[in-house]
């Protein structure tokens, strides 16, 4: 890396302001924050801006069942937002707004200048429309059963069982989300970007490493299929800018949700008297990345530079994406209190832990990440309590009581501590490629060195020792240096704890340019705890408090299978239901789940072979109460890794509004038989 100072223009995705933030949209603004930090903590001109998506349907639609204008609601989750970041100890320079007129200014300015290009298409579509809500509906608004599989409830463009993506006319049985009426089709002029006008540039641009390999390959799809038309434009009532020459026309959330990064830089520009145009002008010599999620990598790789391209401004540097967060191996879920609101998670554990452990999971690539309770907790103790703040509580007891605050003078084992300061170009260099976890780990190892260290000089038994004073000093000198450098490495993830160790130690706030100079001959004010292990009992109250009830048809995550009392679904061929392999089973054990409301664990006995299965039935039946009852069972169901252990298929109940009831064979079955 050169020693250059870069000029950096940083983004991360703008969260839509129509909810709030939860851990999994943490992921994105604390990879982030990360690597902006060290960026500045290396001296670099390093900017982080960001906004709130505040336009589109689901906007509009809230704040009308709220009562209130959409500007209104979109006010108050902005503020709702920027606490949440604030509190998370992410820093943006600018947090702003897609409502506002420097976003109206640029989307008019690149919409003119594409279509004054050519590069708008004008054509009459036929779309689904709401006769009830008297408005065209949105994809996301329709929702019916899947043309390909048959599964109900699926969304107008793509089915969550199969995959399949579609058009909403293609729907079996839709129904508007919004009113439940049956869509009509009706026709309308709609504005569309013909991207496939940058095919070219596009892959010259992606080819040149601005995007990871994974993606590139991803996209290499979308180019053999053809880059199609895209639809800038939605119909009235819509909430968003109206395109200035095609009255009842609004430009699509899409559109002006990427521009928003240029909007929230102009905002600042004009408050800190910076120059727009040095960082978006072609060749401008200055560097601008985006962080994404990998969902949204179409937009961003290639509508976002096309647009930007045929609107004669410059392309990003990079487009870093990455995965998305999965907690106890499972997706998030509101029923067991998996889908943590950002807001909730700080009422009970502090934001360093999250932090931290993120960045021990992130790396360049686009893997979906994984939080772990018990691995949490673990690495949180162990590597922060145990490992980096040990080292101060070590060693500053010492040099407060024995030495009036006062460090020495030398440094103990220069040699230690140039290893120390040597470790930092590797370190940079992770940082600088995202490789958090990689660095993560070294920090760590020289974090164990210095513990080493200590335990080896044993400042405690040397105190004891007559004449021993001087070398009380040097040893605990050395080892809050060490510390000190191991804070200065970690300051861009844990920057709450960093500023009370430049506290603790009388110092101005750590850059990377203070690790070839050592702390000696400085006085230091007494140490206070910086961190207090985790419980898991602080982790179970934030799930618990993160719980919201839902049917027990909405259970997905359950093992058990509940037959609610709903209407009966899509008809399923003979062929499909005769893949089913469904099994009495004799209940052998059964026994509460600790930490878990409704499971149960079961052991099942399949005539010769034993399953083990979670259910959700706790409410209804007391483990005692199901030992040697025969029940039915899908025995082929795949494996699921839970939290509590891996259930190896799934019993039948029936549920109603009246409770829970174990399906069973009538007398005579035996453990084993197949239902016929």
């Amino acid at each position: 890396m050169s020693d250059r100072t870069r000029r950096i223009l940083v983004t991360s995705a703008l969260p839509y302001a129509n909810g709030p933030i939860h851990i999994g949209h943490l992921v994105e603004y604390i990879q982030t924050d990360i690597w902006v930090r060290f960026q500045k903590l290396r001296g670099h001109e390093c900017h982080y801006l960001c906004a709130d998506d505040a336009h589109g349907t689901p906007i509009m639609l809230r704040a009308e069942q709220e009562g209130l204008q959409p500007e209104q609601l979109i006010a108050r989750v902005w503020q709702e937002h920027y606490a949440d970041f604030g509190d998370f100890l992410i820093e943006f320079d600018n947090y702003y707004s897609t409502h506002s007129p420097e976003n109206r200014h640029y989307a008019e300015l690149i919409y003119s200048r594409l279509d004054a290009a050519g590069h708008i298409n004008r054509r009459v579509i036929t779309q689904a429309y709401d006769p009830e809500k008297q408005m065209f509906l949105p994809d996301r608004f329709i929702k019916g059963e899947c043309p390909r599989c048959g599964t109900p409830d699926q969304y107008g463009d793509s089915c969550e069982n199969c995959g399949s993506t579609y058009s909403p006319t293609d729907l079996k049985n839709p129904r508007s989300v919004i009113s439940g009426a049956t869509p009509i089709t009706k026709e309308s002029l709609h504005l569309f970007f013909k991207l496939a006008d940058f095919e070219a540039m596009l892959k010259e641009w992606i080819g040149s490493g601005t995007i990871q390999p994974q993606m590139a390959n991803k996209l290499n799809e979308w180019f053999t299929a053809g880059l199609q038309e895209w639809d800038i434009s939605r119909d009235a009532p819509y909430w968003g800018f109206e395109i200035p020459d095609a009255p009842g026309k609004y430009f699509y959330v899409w559109l002006d949700a990427p521009i928003g990064y240029m909007a929230s830089f102009q905002n600042y520009c004009s408050r800190v008297g910076l120059d727009f145009a040095d960082f978006w002008n072609p060749d401008s010599g200055t560097e601008v990345y985006h962080f994404i999620g990998k969902d949204i990598a179409y937009f961003h790789i290639l509508f976002w530079p096309a647009m930007l391209t045929g609107a004669g401004f410059r392309k990003p540097t990079a487009v870093n994406c990455h995965g998305f967060l999965t907690v106890d191996g499972q997706k998030m879920s509101k029923s067991r209190g998996t889908f943590i609101k950002a807001r909730t998670y700080l009422d009970y554990l502090r934001p360093e832990c999250l932090r931290y452990y993120f960045a021990t999971k992130l790396s360049d690539g686009i893997d979906d990440l994984d939080l772990n309770f018990d691995d949490f907790l673990q690495r949180v103790n162990s590597d922060l309590v145990g490992k980096l703040v040990n080292i101060a509580s070590r060693c500053a007891g010492f040099i407060t009581r024995r030495f009036d605050g006062r460090l020495a003078g030398t440094l103990a084992e220069p040699t230690l501590y140039a290893d120390f300061v040597a470790a930092g170009d590797s370190i940079a260099q992770a940082y600088e490629r995202r490789e958090f976890g990689r660095a993560m780990r070294e920090i760590m190892a020289l974090a164990d060195r210095a513990n080493q260290y200590i335990d080896e000089k044993k400042p405690w038994a040397l105190a004891k020792q007559a004449g021993a004073e001087a070398e009380v000093q040097t040893v605990c000198s050395l080892g809050l240096n060490l510390f000190r450098t191991l804070i200065l490495y970690l300051k861009p993830v844990l920057p709450g704890i960093a500023a009370q160790v430049e506290q603790f130690l009388q110092i101005d706030p750590l850059c990377w340019a203070d690790l070839a100079t050592p702390l000696l001959d400085h006085t230091i004010v007494e140490y206070k705890p910086l961190l207090q292990r985790i419980e898991m009992r602080q982790i179970a109250a934030m799930v618990e408090d993160s719980k919201e009830s839902y049917p027990a048809a909405e259970e997905v995550a359950q093992p058990a299978g509940h037959l609610a009392s709903d209407p009966i679904g899509p008809a399923v061929s003979i062929e499909d239901f005769a893949k089913l392999d469904l099994r009495v089973a004799r209940i052998v054990k059964a026994e509460a789940v600790v930490g878990a409301d409704k499971l149960v664990r079961l052991e099942l006995d399949l005539g010769g072979e034993t399953r083990q299965v979670f259910a959700g039935i706790k409410s209804a039946y007391a483990p005692e109460q199901l030992l040697g009852r025969l029940t039915i069972m899908v025995a082929n169901l795949a494996p699921r890794k839970m939290r509590f252990g891996v259930s190896e298929g799934m019993i039948l109940a029936a549920g109603g509004g009246g409770g829970i009831y174990l399906l069973s064979p009538d007398s005579g079955a035996e453990p084993g038989m197949r239902v016929k």
